[in-house]
């Protein structure tokens, strides 16, 4: 039986990083994974600029303060003012540029000015670079602005923008075909036969792997029948770069999937010190990738999460394969040692991490609930206040 680790490491050595591409506009990168590196065009500020509104004061720090400073020009965010001669002012607006022969900028709730002037309040000492951003202070020109294999978020790509990139090079979309199998699933909204369950396995695995910036295909219910799940196979890899399908691939089952496979391609079964799950099969058919999940739901969940998703994210170019691994402390008590290594669902509360509902591998309420998954190597039991591993769903 093979440890989580091992694996890992063994699905990570099949993945192949995509090298098909695309330019987007910013407004379109949402989410995708950078193809190239991008480095800032321009300064930010381009100029030295006023933090606050007030006034800019051209003032000498080995001079006594002057009870009144003229106010020599207004400047508006946008405009560019002209030098200021020793102990004037100017008014200035946030985002300005401040004046050449500028020292400091003085908030106007701390300062007085009419016709006669500009005043200090009492106590108000102003010193040198108060509230002035200097050029290139946020970001210095062609600093790096966004690293190949980073995902794009709302932060980067306004990063992006203050640095003058209008499109960002990204990987295309991994194509990915999800196949169903199992006489006894049958669609909801649908009469539930004897004997037969409803199919939460299809919906979840489109749900996750959209999450992952997959361009998903449904590829619904294959009949059990051999030519049937040959066709569908063959089908999913001609359109696909991954396919996965749930159920059936297990060491010892008679299984459709596993025979057309072996026809089709190659097929690797298994076996995997993990709880909940255990079965994961890898494969290839011509140009695609092949993995078959565990068929219980919440087996089908965890393996995704610890295991799928890391070689999904390197199929999709990026360099983070997972969320951050947190160390936390435990808010309860698992005195049960398993030889697997265990999954636990866990939520996150003020106390510490939480289980949440059942955690026998078909109890699938308990998903619902949590933010993520405790992990519990074998031997190991866990009390309240041990730090443990806590891998969260999402980063």
């Amino acid at each position: 039986m093979l440890t989580v680790s091992e694996a890992l490491d063994r699905l990570l050595t099949a993945a192949r990083p995509s090298t098909a591409t695309q330019t987007l506009p910013l407004a379109q990168a949402h989410g995708r994974i950078a193809a190239a590196e991008y480095r800032a065009s321009v300064d930010v500020p381009a100029l030295d600029n006023s933090a606050m509104d007030g006034y800019a004061l051209a003032l000498p720090f080995d001079a006594p303060l002057p009870d009144v400073f003229p106010v020599a020009q207004r400047i508006a965010a946008g405009q560019v003012g002209s030098a200021l001669a020793p102990l004037t002012a100017a008014r200035i607006f946030t985002g300005a540029p401040v004046p050449n022969g500028a020292t400091c900028v003085v908030m106007q709730e701390d300062c007085d000015a009419d016709e006669h002037g500009l005043r200090l309040k009492p106590g108000i000492t102003p010193h040198p670079d108060q509230h002035i951003r200097r050029r290139g202070e946020d970001i210095a020109q062609n600093s790096v602005l966004l690293q190949s294999g980073e995902q794009l978020d709302a932060a980067r790509i306004a990063l992006l923008a203050a640095g003058g990139i209008a499109e960002v090079a990204v990987h295309a979309p991994l194509r990915v075909t999800l196949l169903s199998t199992g006489d006894e699933l049958a669609e909801p909204g649908t009469p539930l036969p004897p004997g037969g369950v409803y199919n939460s396995n299809r919906p979840m695995l489109l749900a996750m792997l959209q999450a992952l910036g997959c361009e998903v295909i449904d590829g619904g219910m294959v009949p059990d029948r051999r030519d049937a799940t040959e066709a569908a196979l063959l089908a999913a890899a001609q359109q696909s770069d991954v396919v996965i399908s749930t159920g059936g691939v297990s060491v010892g089952e008679e299984d459709h999937v596993k025979a057309a496979l072996q026809a089709l391609g190659t097929l690797d079964l298994w076996k995997v010190a993990i709880k909940p799950g255990k079965p994961l099969a890898l494969g290839r058919i011509g140009k695609a990738d092949f993995v078959g999940l565990p068929g219980n739901p919440v087996s089908a969940y965890v393996t995704l999460q610890v295991l799928v998703r890391p070689f999904l994210r390197k199929r999709m170019g990026a360099h983070q394969l997972a969320p951050t691994v947190w160390p936390l402390p435990a808010a309860f008590d698992w005195p049960r040692p398993d030889k697997r290594q265990e999954y636990l669902r866990a939520a996150l509360t003020p106390a510490g991490l939480q289980l949440v509902g059942q955690q026998g591998s078909a109890m699938i309420s308990g998903l619902a609930g949590a933010h993520g998954l405790v992990e519990v190597p074998p031997g190991q039991v866990i009390q309240p206040g041990d730090t443990v591993r806590f891998l969260p769903f999402t980063s």
